[in-house]
C-alpha cells in the first residue's frame, strides 16, 4: 500500500468530541488503504491510555505530550513573530524531527493534514511525490472573530487579531496544498468568498455518524426521573462555544420554560464542566453530570436535544447525533449549519429566548414522529462520505 503521513492536532481517540470523532473515522477508514503514519499531540493526560489502541491503525507514530499551561505561553511568542498564537502553541521540534525522518526515509506518498495548524510541519516541504490534502474541517479564523465579538478587551483584541492572523495563515496553505477541504459545502463557499484566490482548490466533504452506535432501537435504562420532560444539551463543557450556549439556555431559556411546565429538568451531559457550567446545578431543574460512562442514553431518553449554539462552524456532532436517535431538536440556525433538508424532519430553529420557549413548548406539545433517523442513514454514512478524501489522495482534484 502507499504511505500517508497523517498529522493531527489531538489524539484522534477516544471518539468522544467533535474533532477526535471526525480524526479517527478518518484514521479509521484510511487505514485500510494506506500505510499510516500518525503524528499527534495528548493534551489531556487520560488520553495517553489510549495510544495503543491506535497502534493497529498505523505503521508508525510520534505522539508528543503537550501541556496547555506551558503552550500558551509558548504561543505569545507570535507575538513578536507576527504570527497567529495557535502556530507557536503547536510547534514541537520532536514533532517536527519525526515529520522530517519519516518524509525523507519512508518516502512518504501523500499527506493528510487535519487542522491547519499542523500544515506548519509539512508545508515547506510540499510537493511530495503524490496529493497533499488539507482538512480544515471549517473556517476556524472565523470563530476566533465570533469570540472577539463575545468578550471585552484586551481578549477581544487579542481574539481578532488571531482572527486576522489565521485567516492569512489559512490562506497561504490552501495556496501549497493540492486541495482544502471543508466539512460542509456552506463552509467551504464561505472561505471561497473570504479567499477567492483559492477558490479552484477549496472542496467539502460530507460528514458522518455511527448509527449503529447510536441507535435508539438497542434499549437504554434512563438516568432521568420516570415520566418528566426532559431537555438534554450533551458536548465538552470545556468548549466555549458550549458553554455560552449552556449559560443562555439555563439561566435565561429554561426558567421561562419552568413556569409553564413546572417538571421540565435540563441535563448539561459532558466532560470537563467549566466552573461557569457546574454552577448552572444552582438554577432550580438545572442538572450538570460532567463526564458519563455512555452519552447515548442521555440523549435517547430525553424528550428534546436542544443546542443553543450563538457561535459555531461547521457541523455539529451532537446534532447528528441526536438526530441519529430520533430526536426533537430545539436549536439556533447557526447549530445547524450543514445539515441539509429532508422531508418530515422539521428541527425547531431559534434565534431569540422567545423564540427558544415557544419552540420548547411546541415540540412537548407534538408527539408526531420525525424522520431525522432516515436522514442520517440516507446522507450521513462515514464510510460513503469519506471517500472523497480517499480520492483526493488518490488523484487530486
Amino acid at each position: 500500500m502507499k504511505k500517508l503521513l497523517y498529522l493531527v492536532h489531538r489524539l484522534p481517540y477516544p471518539p468522544n468530541k467533535g474533532d477526535k470523532i471526525a480524526s479517527f473515522n478518518l484514521l479509521k477508514f484510511l487505514s485500510t488503504r494506506y500505510d499510516i503514519y500518525l503524528g499527534c499531540f495528548i493534551d489531556d493526560e487520560v488520553d495517553w491510555q489510549y495510544v495503543d489502541e491506535l497502534k493497529k491503525y498505523c505503521v508508525d507514530s510520534s505522539v508528543v505530550g503537550l501541556n496547555p499551561k506551558i503552550s500558551k505561553v509558548m504561543s505569545l511568542r507570535g507575538l513578536l513573530t507576527g504570527e497567529p498564537l495557535s502556530l507557536p502553541y503547536y510547534r514541537n521540534k520532536q514533532l517536527q524531527n519525526w515529520v522530517y525522518n519519516t518524509v525523507q526515509q519512508e518516502k512518504i506518498d501523500s499527506v493528510l493534514i487535519f487542522s491547519g495548524v499542523m500544515a506548519q510541519y509539512v508545508s515547506h516541504k510540499l510537493p511530495l511525490q503524490g496529493h497533499s490534502v488539507l482538512d480544515l474541517v471549517d473556517v476556524d479564523s472565523d470563530k476566533w472573530r465570533l469570540y472577539a465579538e463575545d468578550h471585552i478587551w484586551p481578549l477581544s483584541w487579542l481574539y481578532l487579531r488571531e482572527s486576522k492572523k489565521l485567516l492569512a495563515y489559512e490562506a497561504e496553505m490552501a495556496t501549497k496544498f493540492d486541495a482544502t477541504v471543508f466539512v460542509s459545502e456552506k463552509e467551504a463557499d464561505f472561505f471561497k468568498q473570504l479567499v477567492p484566490r483559492v477558490a479552484n482548490k477549496v472542496v467539502f466533504r460530507v460528514h458522518g455518524v455511527d448509527s449503529k452506535y447510536f441507535d435508539p432501537s438497542l434499549g437504554y435504562k434512563s438516568p432521568y426521573p420516570i415520566d418528566i420532560p426532559v431537555f438534554v444539551f450533551a458536548g465538552a463543557m470545556d468548549y466555549w462555544p458550549n458553554i455560552h450556549a449552556a449559560i443562555w439556555f439555563a439561566e435565561e431559556i429554561f426558567p421561562l420554560i419552568k413556569q409553564k411546565v413546572n417538571n421540565a429538568c435540563f441535563y448539561i451531559v459532558g466532560m470537563n464542566p467549566s466552573d461557569e457550567v457546574l454552577k448552572l446545578a444552582e438554577i432550580t431543574g438545572v442538572y450538570v453530570t460532567g463526564s458519563v460512562d455512555d452519552i447515548r442514553p442521555y440523549i435517547a431518553c430525553a424528550t428534546i436535544s436542544v443546542a443553543p449554539l450563538r457561535i459555531a462552524r461547521g457541523i455539529q456532532n451532537k446534532v447528528l447525533e441526536a438526530m441519529a436517535m430520533g430526536k426533537p431538536i430545539l436549536a439556533t440556525k447557526n447549530a445547524l449549519n450543514g445539515i441539509r433538508s429532508f422531508d418530515e424532519f422539521s428541527p425547531v430553529i431559534a434565534e431569540t429566548v422567545e423564540e427558544m420557549v415557544d419552540g420548547a413548548l411546541t415540540l412537548l406539545n407534538n408527539t408526531e414522529s420525525n424522520q431525522a433517523r432516515q436522514c442520517v442513514l440516507e446522507h450521513y454514512n462515514w464510510d460513503t462520505n469519506l471517500r472523497r478524501v480517499d480520492d483526493l489522495l488518490k488523484n487530486g482534484l
